[in-house]
């Protein structure tokens, strides 16, 4: 009872500022496979097409969400000590900086565009895939200036104005995809393209509706007055810039080693392309859980690291480690009892259907490291340490995960199933070493309060 007594308060505290977090994202996720099944079911090269572009994507998107997400533990430390001027300061400077960015990432991809025949996927879906592509581009600058916005709230632990913006874009969306896929009200069937247009809107959407928002409610106005007094300035630009960079390059690398398996697929054929975008969706379903409940760990860390209290540290992050296994033991389950039939959700393909039965069980083993390394790297985010997060992912990723998922995949000859069991073997060493990072950097910093 003592030890329960210990972590109760942050059992709910994580809780309360978590589930709006999941909330907001699962109903990313749940658009995101209703675009799949829609375009699913409107043909099989349309879902392929847009397995190839959302890989492709994910890395820009995930990297960018990085970079804004180096916002949350500096709004969370000022927020702790009280200092609602600098919050608001350093908000007005964050969208600066993620607006340099979108404008960097859209310059990347369209490099990536006019070179998208040399990528080795099939050459009938390049038709497809083209349009696509230029309708996700233009929605990278509003990605950015939306994730500005999100992290700041999410650093003041208001995570509920988040998620209903969030929810309302996805409805949204799903309108616009039931619109435009099949055409309804006598417009044209657009497919995949149709999937794109009514994405591009819906964050579009997201991005001014919170800035409508931050201008005209009265609990932000507050944070108003700093952010309208001050100017952008090259301190904050440069602490936003080398925390954005960094966990940036720690969310992208791990978001490139899916990507680039995802485009290892599309060598093998069409319907594994096809069923590596159904296991990713799939996957993600997991992924924006933990991502909830890692972000209320860092904002919760990087709340008491900012008031010097390293005992509260220790424990927001062990109640987090708690309610993750409990977490990931429940979805590896699901998963386990629906390997059979979720295929038949996305697909009536017979072949795609039985490569998506398969891999389901590697996604069993894959909820565990991936909720391991996300609970370790917000932690260490929420105090700051991102140079030792950005290498450790890199060696894990990179240096392990993608060298296995390519021997496996082509030169073993085990074909998506290859590929995918890279996965929870570099997870599971990242979480580990990110794991004894974190407890190193609380000793360290423990022996330099007491000597």
């Amino acid at each position: 009872m003592n030890w329960f007594e210990q972590y109760r308060l942050h059992y709910r505290e994580t809780i309360r500022i978590g589930v709006p977090i999941v909330l907001g994202q699962l109903g990313v996720v749940i658009v995101g496979l209703a675009d799949n099944i829609m375009v699913g079911q409107y043909a099989t090269d349309h879902l392929a097409a847009s397995s190839f572009v959302n890989s492709v994507f994910n890395i820009p998107i995930f990297f960018g969400l990085g970079f804004s997400y180096g916002l949350t533990p500096l709004v969370g430390q000022f927020f702790g000590r009280g200092d609602r001027f600098r919050v608001g300061g350093l908000l007005r400077n964050s969208l600066l900086a993620n607006f340099g960015i979108g404008i960097l990432l859209s310059l990347v991809m369209g490099i990536i565009y006019l070179n998208v025949d040399q990528m080795g996927q099939p050459e009938e879906l390049l038709p497809l895939i083209r349009p696509y592509f230029l309708l996700q581009l233009v929605s990278l600058v509003f990605i950015m200036m939306f994730n500005s916005f999100k992290q700041f709230a999410d650093g003041i632990t208001d995570t509920v104005t988040s998620m209903w913006i969030m929810l309302s874009a996805n409805v949204l969306n799903i309108i616009g995809n039931a619109i435009l896929i099949y055409g309804l009200f006598g417009l044209p069937a657009l497919g995949v393209t149709g999937a794109g247009i009514s994405t591009l809107v819906s964050r579009i959407f997201m991005f001014l509706a919170f800035a409508y928002i931050f201008a005209r409610r009265m609990p932000y106005r507050r944070y108003l007055v700093g952010y309208r007094r001050t100017p952008y300035n090259r301190k904050d630009l440069g602490v936003l810039n080398k925390m954005g960079w960094l966990i940036g390059t720690q969310m992208g690398l791990e978001t490139a080693l899916f990507s680039i398996c995802g485009i290892m697929c599309g060598w093998l054929g069409t319907f594994e392309l096809a069923a590596n975008q159904i296991g990713a969706s799939i996957s993600t379903l997991g992924f924006t859980i933990y991502y909830g409940v890692g972000s209320a760990i860092s904002i919760r860390v990087s709340n008491y690291y900012g008031q010097g209290k390293l005992t509260e540290v220790r424990r927001a992050t062990m109640s987090g480690v708690h309610l993750m296994a409990l977490i990931s033991l429940t979805v590896a389950t699901l998963f386990i009892l629906t390997r059979n039939h979720i295929g038949f959700l996305y697909t009536s393909t017979p072949e795609v259907i039985a490569l998506v039965s398969v891999y389901m069980i590697i996604l069993v083993f894959y909820q565990f490291g991936d909720a391991l390394q996300i609970t370790y790297a917000n932690s260490l985010r929420g105090v700051t340490d991102v140079t030792s997060m950005a290498v450790i992912s890199f060696i894990g990723y990179f240096v392990m995960a993608l060298p296995v998922s390519y021997i496996c995949g082509f030169i073993l000859e085990w074909g998506i199933v290859g590929i995918w069991i890279g996965f929870p073997i570099g997870l599971t060493l990242t979480g580990s070493m990110l794991c004894a990072r974190y407890y190193y950097f609380l000793r360290k910093k423990e022996k330099a309060i007491r000597g």
